[in-house]
């Protein structure tokens, strides 16, 4: 399952690793970590506390059962990143198991995707009844267990066949397609499921796949120079726009048919940083607002206020779609609530003169500026700074009116290893989870938490070198063995209610436990 790697691959790798997960760091004070101690119970009633994974990262089945290729499929096989999908945890065989984990771990909520090109193979036509057959009993496996299925449709998967047909998200076509898909989705599981996200992270992925093109579908153009075919001055900025459109008109189906009968809420998720300025000057202050405005306005403005932000429509001019007065009142109030996917903070320092550059958008808080300059050297963990979660969240009900809000993904990244002593991931959960407490005291319409990741994952930046789970991946066991570590134990005794402490008294408490025989500990 492993393969070896090389020089370049490794320089690759921690480039992809850290590219959309570690702003650069600079040099200034931190700001005050959330209370040592607190119990789910402070949370307000209802308030859901999940993990997550999406379908190519955790089922692998890759060409069982009718699935057809995936443009992850067709970018790992080409050699783009060391290892690949086609095993992955293998979930889609294990799901009773990992379910059974989930319980005994005492998840509320468990968020998964749905493998588009499993579910329909060829991107649109007949549905697959192998694929359906799989997606209903995890449904109904979770539903028995009671944890409730939270369903994104889109984790960066699309099917290799609208990719080729048509060029998938860079061409308006993908929305009727999309609204397909996603009807069949809501007629045969929305009896059960609640909770549907359309996208994830769209701002992520145009980035990565048709602005710096590592990754799929690879497209880019100059300064970027791996890619053989792409505009990055103007696809990332189509890609979005047909997500904001498809997204639009999936709710907009949904309302009409489904939502009445269903009670369930759609929404779509955005991957965001905490920021601040370095200093505090104006000009600090305009980048980062600056910086909050590509990035997280990019999506989040459409959805609230039914356009782009003002500095986009300035700065980008032509390049940038517009939306016909139809399209903005139909994208205006088109989500239920949105995902937060957080994991990292930084400060933003105002340069003017990168606004010379071309294709430099956002003047010194360009992502693709910032990104192809991280400090590759840098720590394999996330520094702990939950500042950044609170004042993300914080962020979304000053500007955004807050909108009921569920964070998606939050989690801490450690090299892979057979250790499950997970102190650092122990330590990140209980100062974010704290963090967000803080803001939901604060009035944020905060509703939910889902930790990244339930298991070790194939990480789409990073393959099994990097883990991120809860559960430990043996992948040197033919069964792929799962084993909590000191994270899984700490995240279940905070979900049974009982109180969380530092991590040094966390860990005092947690790792005598953690040698216990894994039923023993949760009997």
């Amino acid at each position: 399952m492993k393969q070896s790697r090389t020089a370049s691959s490794v320089d690759m790798m921690l480039r992809l690793v850290f590219l959309l997960i570690n702003l650069l760091n600079l040099a200034a004070p931190g700001l005050p970590l959330a209370a040592d101690e607190y119990s789910k119970r402070d949370f307000p009633p209802g308030f859901i506390f999940g993990s997550g994974t999406s379908a190519y990262q955790v089922e692998g089945a890759a060409n069982e059962d009718g699935r057809a290729p995936s443009i992850w499929d067709t970018f790992t096989h080409a050699g783009n990143v060391h290892d690949n999908g086609d095993i992955a945890s293998d979930g889609y065989h294990k799901y009773k198991e990992d379910v059974k984990l989930m319980a005994d771990t005492g998840l509320d909520a468990y968020r998964f995707s749905i493998s588009w090109s499993r579910l329909i193979p060829n991107g649109r036509g007949p549905v697959n009844p192998k694929g359906l057959q799989y997606y209903n009993s995890l449904i109904n496996e979770l539903i028995s267990h009671g944890i409730q299925p939270h369903v994104t449709l889109h984790h960066y998967d699309l099917p290799q066949a609208l990719e080729d047909e048509y060029g998938g998200w860079i061409n308006q076509t993908i929305v009727q397609d999309f609204t397909a898909y996603a009807n069949v989705c809501f007629r045969e599981f929305g009896d059960r499921v609640s909770y549907w996200t359309t996208v994830n992270e769209p701002n992520a992925f145009a980035l990565l796949g048709y602005d710096i093109g590592i990754a799929p579908p690879k497209r880019c153009s100059p300064p970027f120079k791996n890619c053989r075919k792409g505009n990055s001055s103007t696809e990332p900025y189509m890609a979005v726009h047909h997500v904001l459109l498809a997204h639009a008109s999936v709710a907009r189906l949904y309302r009409k048919n489904y939502q009445d009968k269903q009670h369930g809420y759609i929404g779509m998720s955005i991957f965001t940083y905490g920021l601040l300025p370095l200093t505090n000057s104006t000009e600090d202050a305009i980048a980062t607002q600056r910086y909050n405005d590509f990035l997280v306005g990019w999506i989040a403005n459409p959805l609230v206020y039914g356009d782009y932000p003002n500095i986009m429509k300035k700065n980008v001019g032509s390049r940038l779609p517009l939306f016909t007065y139809l399209e903005s009142k139909q994208v205006k109030g088109s989500a239920d609530f949105l995902g937060v996917n957080n994991y990292n903070s930084g400060y933003i320092k105002d340069n003017p003169s990168s606004l010379k550059q071309e294709l430099r958008d956002w003047n010194a808080d360009t992502a693709a500026e910032i990104f192809l300059n991280l400090d590759t050297a840098s720590a394999n963990e996330f520094p702990i700074e939950p500042w950044g979660l609170q004042q993300v969240l914080e962020y979304f009900k000053k500007v955004y009116g807050n909108p009921p809000i569920y964070v998606h993904e939050n989690g801490q990244v450690t090299p892979s290893s057979s250790s499950l002593e997970d102190a650092a991931r122990v330590k990140y959960l209980q100062a974010y989870i704290g963090s967000m407490l803080d803001a939901v005291r604060n009035e944020s319409n905060t509703r939910g938490y889902f930790t990244w990741s339930f298991l070790d994952l194939f990480e789409l930046l990073g393959g099994y070198e990097w883990s991120y789970g809860l559960y430990y991946v043996d992948r040197d066991d033919p069964g792929l063995k799962r084993y909590p570590k000191l994270s899984a134990h700490w995240y279940s005794r905070f979900l049974k209610g009982r109180s969380v402490r530092s991590v040094n008294e966390a860990f005092k408490l947690e790792k005598n436990l953690s040698t216990l025989p894994y039923g023993q500990y949760f009997q």
